[in-house]
């Protein structure tokens, strides 16, 4: 394996893949010498600042992707086409014109491509998924996602939806084993200038069932929860807890629910998938996924339309 951009989220990348059994990280590449000079000592492995060299190494059989997000379709790209395995973090592309490229090209030379939606390896994600599909919590009526952060540092940003909401979109497809039917969102730019900050997005389900996300770049507190609402009982998701809670009249109890690294689960899952041959999880086709549907929710704020997916 090798990583290409190792800033903070890259370096947790390499750190993994140099502490997995399934996997010997032998490069790290990045545009910044410095941090390349700081991986490649930390990790004791050959260091790049130019992706086309990395990528005609040999003995190189997959690459992570860590890129501004930005950049990630672009480099992801020429992963591919060197004839190697790709894992690109989320939103995998710019647009979806750029993901279906990524798609056919993995197809095309037989490779394998996933994206970095590492949530659903959560265990409490997991047992809402159960909570949903066994009726425990009554008819489904909603679900409500909110996902805040302060303002972004990194360079390369794309916008809270496409950065951040992107994740609910993909725990929407997961969590309800379907497609929204449409979309409609109200999307601003507060603070940022040239990047929408603030984002309410609703994806409307066939049969009645909605799923309502807010996501914003305007608070110092983090918080990232997830609420079913059903017409029996209410469970609650605290994604930085990784706890669950089921509300029923005036009683609520707390679920035993184990906590994990979901990272190091879901590179691990990755290297396996190539090692025996198996599907991923987490596929190009999911990333492209939740790209339509970001893709929808900015046609939505702009016309002022439901948008049909």
């Amino acid at each position: 394996m090798a990583v290409i951009g190792v800033g903070f989220w890259g370096q947790n990348h390499a750190r993994v893949f140099s502490e997995l059994e399934e996997t010997e990280l032998v490069a790290v590449c990045d545009m910044n010498r410095q941090k390349v000079k700081e991986a490649s000592r930390r990790f004791g492995v050959k260091g790049y600042v130019r992706v086309g060299q990395l990528l005609r190494r040999k003995d190189l059989d997959a690459v992570s992707v860590c890129v501004w997000p930005s950049r990630l379709g672009e480099i992801a790209l020429k992963v591919l086409q060197a004839g190697k395995h790709a894992f690109v973090e989320k939103p995998m592309a710019t647009n979806t014109y750029l993901a279906q490229r990524l798609l056919n090209e993995a197809k095309k030379r037989e490779l394998y491509l996933s994206t970095g939606f590492l949530l659903r390896f959560l265990p409490c994600i997991q047992k809402m998924k159960e909570l949903i599909h066994s009726g425990d919590l009554g008819e489904l009526v909603c679900l409500i996602a909110k996902r805040f952060s302060w303002r972004p540092q990194r360079i390369g940003a794309l916008g809270v939806v496409r950065d951040l909401a992107i994740h609910d979109f993909d725990m929407a497809r997961f969590l309800l084993e379907t497609e929204p039917a449409r979309v409609y969102a109200r999307i601003k730019k507060v603070v940022h200038k040239n990047l929408n900050d603030y984002a309410q997005v609703a994806l409307l389900f066939k049969g009645g069932i909605d799923f309502f996300i807010e996501a914003c770049w305007l608070t110092p507190p983090k918080v990232r929860t997830l609420t079913v609402i059903g017409d029996q009982k209410i469970a609650h998701l605290d994604y930085i807890k990784q706890e669950v809670s089921i509300k029923h009249e005036q009683e609520e109890i707390k679920l035993d629910i184990p906590k994990v690294k979901p990272l190091t689960l879901e590179l691990k899952h990755f290297a396996r998938c190539i090692l025996k041959g198996e599907k991923p999880i987490i596929t190009g086709e999911d990333g492209l996924h939740a790209l339509k549907i970001a893709e929808a929710a900015l046609k939505s704020s702009k016309t002022g339309k439901l948008v049909k997916l």
